[in-house]
């Protein structure tokens, strides 16, 4: 069992799936700018929905999104 194997928030399972986690392709493929658009709208959803999906657990996906848009722009 690997560290990240029960981890819903940090390290899904099933994002990393061929050896690369998806967040990670999905930041070197895009521009800085489209990376940003990426963030935030997964900010938004997640804390949207939390109320009527997984609560806390979106809540907790919203602030990875988050912690990780506060890089991006602190590395601009």
């Amino acid at each position: 069992m690997k560290l990240y194997d029960l981890d819903n928030v940090n390290h899904p399972n099933h994002y990393t799936t061929g050896g690369i986690e998806t967040y990670d392709y999905i930041a070197a493929k895009l521009t800085p700018e489209q990376l940003e658009g990426y963030l935030a709208g997964n900010i938004m959803k997640y804390i949207s929905r939390y109320q009527h999906k997984n609560g806390v657990e979106d809540l907790k996906k919203a602030r990875w999104y988050l912690e990780k848009l506060i890089g991006l722009k602190e590395q601009q």
